[in-house]
């Protein structure tokens, strides 16, 4: 998976921005200041403004650093908490995205119980969820996003963002899958059948409603035919049948089951 079915969260994420900042809507078109803003000394409602006039115009960088500078500033005042997450968010939009994450957890380590601690969550889950690599590289990053996006669906599962969630969930084990699937078929052909065998029951037993679910039957029929055990390949083939019939995995086992285990039906 490289994101190609990614539903994009800006409107998701900007609808709680808005919803969380209604009050100082009124504020949004400040001035524009001096060069050097965020480290000029202003009055917290002024800072703020310019902060979000900063991302209202796409620089999502120099947002930050001035939410950033809000909260420095003006540490006790409730527009600081407000800060906090807009600061994740413009981190986020800036693709900086460790800097959203540590954004979002420092608000959710001072505000636990707040009304917008699912978005707080919701934008970790979404920066560990952007840095996920192809499935050539390691997937850490991609169990951290599904640890992440499974926290959001089992804290808020009637929430907007555990409905993102749980699709997101879905392609990001489909991805762990992948690399899985990846893994087994190098040790295919590299002979070690043992190690491709776990590989591929590994998909089967943890990833079975993905895409790679009849492929990995298939692998195992193959890999069990290779290891000298054909009444494995046979009960590999038999599941593949059962639960994808006329599927071309299913196909090709058969075939293969006729033509390595003839004595031996994959039915």
């Amino acid at each position: 998976m490289t994101k190609h079915l990614r539903v994009s969260p800006k409107t998701v994420l900007l609808g709680a921005v808005c919803a969380s900042t209604l009050l100082l809507s009124a504020c949004a078109g400040g001035g524009s200041g001096p060069k050097d803003t965020a480290y000029v000394a202003r009055d917290v409602e002024s800072l703020y403004a310019e902060a979000k006039r900063r991302l209202d115009q796409g620089n999502a960088p120099l947002a930050a650093a001035l939410f950033d500078e809000t909260e420095r500033q003006h540490p006790y005042s409730p527009w600081a908490r407000r800060a906090q997450l807009m600061s994740s968010f413009s981190y986020y939009v800036a693709r900086d995205y460790n800097k959203s994450i540590q954004s979002a957890q420092r608000f959710l380590s001072i505000h636990p119980g707040n009304k917008d601690a699912p978005y707080a969550y919701y934008l970790i889950a979404l920066s560990y969820y952007e840095q996920i690599s192809d499935v050539t590289r390691d997937q850490k990053i991609t169990e951290q996003a599904l640890v992440a996006l499974t926290e959001v669906n089992r804290r808020f599962p009637q929430s907007e963002y555990a409905a993102d969630a749980r699709l997101k969930l879905d392609l990001v084990n489909d991805h762990l899958a992948g690399k899985d699937m990846e893994i087994g078929r190098y040790y295919q052909r590299s002979g070690r059948w043992l190690a491709a065998q776990i590989r591929f029951q590994n998909v089967v037993d943890t990833y079975q409603t993905t895409s790679h679910a009849p492929e990995a039957l298939y692998r195992l029929v193959e890999s069990s035919l290779a290891l000298g055990v054909p009444q494995e390949a046979q009960k590999y083939a038999a599941v593949l049948g059962s639960n994808y019939p006329g599927n071309e995995w299913y196909e090709r086992a058969y075939e293969l089951m006729q033509d390595k285990a003839p004595g031996v039906t994959a039915s």
